[in-house]
Parts: structure tokens; C-alpha cells; sequence
């Protein structure tokens, strides 16, 4: 059976021309991951929608979750977890709390402090939100073996650790392939 050129192959195809001296089989891995990615996070949003979480919502909302009960965790615990600013994570813990799904309790150790708590609506949500995705996941990958499953979480890894941040703070990527 042929393999029939995707829009990653056209790309390459037409780089190769401006550049020949080049080997762009990077631009063609990367271009892939970057593509796959894009519509992993539509697979996402679109999972999470089904228990009405956005994005970022579901992802303080696990966070919490996947903390030992009571499912509570400092904001810079939060902040580190799902990498985001601290300005950021006080507007989201608002409106978390203002929707229901989070509360805010002082901080039995340290009375200065605040925890913050998953509510059982928090729960229920997040809960529903990962079915939904792993059920989602799991038909994505449905035409992989098991064998090629375990090979690409390792390539990943690889991947993971390899390849370096830029670290310029710039989340804009440009569309070269």
C-alpha cells in the first residue's frame, strides 16, 4: 500500500528545493509533533467541554485532584504544578471559586497562608472531564499496537529530555513546517 504525501511531506518537499543542501528530516519530526499537538490540545478542549471545563480550569482542577485528600494544595504548589504565573493562577483560583469548584481555607499550619480545596461539583467535573478524555485518547491511538504504543512513549521520552527550551518566554510558534 502507498503512502500518500501529507501536508508535512509537501513542505518538506518544497524546503528541499529552496535549500538542498540541507537535511530537514528535523523539521519533518518536529513538524509532525507540532501538528499532532495542535490537535491534541483540540481533543482536549473538546473533552473538557463535555463537563463544561475549560483548558486551564481542568488543569488546576487535576492538580488538585491528584492530590492526597483532602485534595488541597498551597497556590505555589499550584503555580508550579501547572506552570503557571502567579498573577495568572490568582485570576483562575478566583474564578474557580467563584463558579463553585474550588474553596479557600486558611492554612492550619501557617495562618498566613491560604490551601486551596477541590469541591465535590470541582470533583465531579474533573472526574467526568478525564473519562471523557481518556475515552477520546483511547480512539486516537486505536490504530496503534500495543507494541507501537510503548515504542513512541519511549521516542517521547527521549524527546522530553533532548530537546532544549529556548527559554526566550515567547509562546508564539511560527508556522515553518
Amino acid at each position: 500500500m502507498a503512502v500518500r504525501d501529507d501536508e508535512v511531506d509537501l513542505l518538506i518537499d518544497a524546503w528541499s528545493q529552496r535549500l538542498p543542501d540541507v537535511d530537514l528530516t528535523p523539521l519533518d519530526v518536529m513538524s509532525r509533533l507540532r501538528r499532532v499537538a495542535a490537535r491534541l490540545a483540540r481533543l482536549r478542549a473538546s473533552a473538557f467541554r463535555t463537563a463544561k471545563l475549560a483548558a486551564w480550569e481542568f488543569d488546576v482542577l487535576a492538580a488538585l485532584r491528584r492530590a492526597d485528600p483532602p485534595h488541597q494544595l498551597a497556590p505555589a504548589q499550584l503555580i508550579e504544578r501547572t506552570m503557571t504565573s502567579s498573577a495568572g493562577m490568582s485570576a483562575r483560583l478566583a474564578s474557580l471559586m467563584e463558579r463553585g469548584l474550588i474553596e479557600r481555607k486558611r492554612n492550619p499550619n501557617d495562618g498566613r497562608s491560604i490551601l486551596v480545596r477541590i469541591t465535590d461539583e470541582g470533583t465531579t467535573r474533573v472526574d467526568l472531564a478525564m473519562r471523557e478524555l481518556v475515552r477520546r485518547e483511547e480512539e486516537a491511538l486505536a490504530e496503534l499496537s500495543p507494541r507501537d504504543r510503548a515504542t513512541l512513549i519511549e521516542l517521547l521520552r527521549v524527546l522530553m529530555d533532548d530537546v532544549p527550551d529556548a527559554g526566550d518566554g515567547e509562546d508564539a510558534e511560527p508556522d515553518v513546517g
